[in-house]
């Protein structure tokens, strides 16, 4: 700790869990922490769903509580939700509320912040303000959840507390140009009565450009042949399991035969996951986010199987980044960030092309294969860049 400096607490409010599967929110609280002796960060994991874990035939577990994270100076925290929010609908209240008791308690912390990715952390903005702990939040929007297909009810839901965040945070923050636009708006409608005009900060996602330049080896879990690679979470809202179905077809069919590998995380339905092990695709479940490199620099082509959609448009996918950095050939649909790659960063080598054409355009460069390396375009941001705009947005 930085002598003269008093102790300060972050409290970031996670829709992902601290896991090896580096996103946004570790790739920029570790930067953080990295650069400010005196910040203290808790992280506050999505919670343990017992009920819904009934409800699917799993096996329920409660939360883990508050326990160490990797470093002194991280704490993680994952709470326990026995009920559903229709039968216990103050769960997320009490939450905020034990949270920033454990601030004070433990930090020795009344005037926190709250960085608030996940909207069922809309109660932190009371807690915050009217508790014991009175201090700021930041809200930081990073996928429009109000575009993606769900039910009525829970559109409704989620439209409440974002126009309530939207409203009443402190500072804003967004990944994407499409999301400062309508969050910006939305913003300044919702805070021009009484206030003046407030918009929203751009902090965009980046990449860790060196960590390309030593890649390691081939992963020996890489099925031998040509490789045509996606990394990321296998979401239903991103990827399309019929255009990865339609594309392992077209790659057995080529000349030069191929694997389409899927690495990350399978939030999919058993039965997409089934259709995609039929059609021969290879899913390679998460990895660690430091052999990641690894995996996109031995790859032949790098792909984009994504829905073209609202949702996806409001992407600042962290993967186009990687990608590039990687420099090897990407095809992808015309979704944000890979439509126009070739204007904003120069990239010369990704092609975007509609969802009918891509599983042809997917074979034709594995049948051109190997692909020499090239070298990732000037100006990639980089993570390190956006964890300064990011303490910035905070106030530090």
């Amino acid at each position: 700790m930085t002598e003269g400096r008093p102790p300060r607490a972050l409290v970031v409010v996670s829709l992902e869990p601290w896991d090896d599967v580096w996103r946004r929110n570790q790739h920029l609280v570790s930067r953080l922490l990295r650069d400010d002796a005196a910040l203290h960060v808790l992280f506050v994991e999505p919670p343990r769903d017992v009920s819904l874990a009934l409800l699917r035939r799993e096996r329920p577990r409660p939360g883990r509580g508050l326990r160490r994270g990797p470093g002194e100076r991280l704490w993680l925290y994952e709470p326990t939700k026995w009920l559903p929010r229709r039968v216990d609908p103050g769960f997320d209240v009490r939450r905020a509320r034990r949270v920033l008791r454990t601030v004070v308690r433990r930090f020795d912390d009344r005037w926190p912040t709250v960085w608030v990715n996940d909207l069922g952390g809309v109660p932190f903005l009371d807690a915050v303000s009217g508790g014991a702990a009175p201090g700021k939040v930041l809200y930081d929007v990073t996928d429009d959840w109000l575009a993606a297909a769900r039910p009525a009810a829970e559109l409704d839901r989620l439209r409440r507390w974002e126009d309530d965040l939207l409203a009443r945070a402190d500072v804003v923050t967004v990944c994407s140009p499409a999301l400062a636009e309508g969050k910006g708006a939305r913003r300044r409608s919702a805070r021009s009565q009484g206030t003046d005009p407030v918009g929203v900060v751009l902090v965009r996602n980046g990449v860790d450009v060196e960590a390309y330049r030593r890649p390691g080896p081939r992963p020996s879990d890489m099925p031998s042949g040509p490789v045509a690679l996606y990394a990321g979470t296998l979401h239903p809202d991103r990827l399309d399991v019929e255009l990865c179905v339609a594309t392992a077809g077209a790659m057995r069919a080529a000349p030069a035969g191929a694997t389409l590998v899927l690495v990350g995380p399978a939030l999919l339905a058993a039965d997409d996951v089934a259709r995609l092990r039929s059609a021969g695709v290879v899913l390679a479940g998460p990895r660690p986010y430091d052999q990641i490199p690894a995996y996109l620099t031995h790859a032949d082509v790098l792909v984009v199987p994504h829905h073209v959609d609202a949702f996806t448009d409001s992407l600042d996918p962290i993967k186009l980044y990687e990608y590039l950095a990687a420099g090897r050939p990407v095809v992808s649909t015309p979704v944000s960030g890979f439509r126009d790659a070739r204007a904003t960063l120069g990239s010369s080598h990704v092609t975007a092309v509609p969802p009918d054409r891509f599983p042809r355009a997917v074979a034709t460069v594995l049948d051109a294969a190997p692909v020499p390396a090239v070298l990732p375009p000037e100006g990639l941001p980089t993570w390190d860049a956006q964890a300064v705009l990011m303490r910035e947005a905070l106030g530090y």
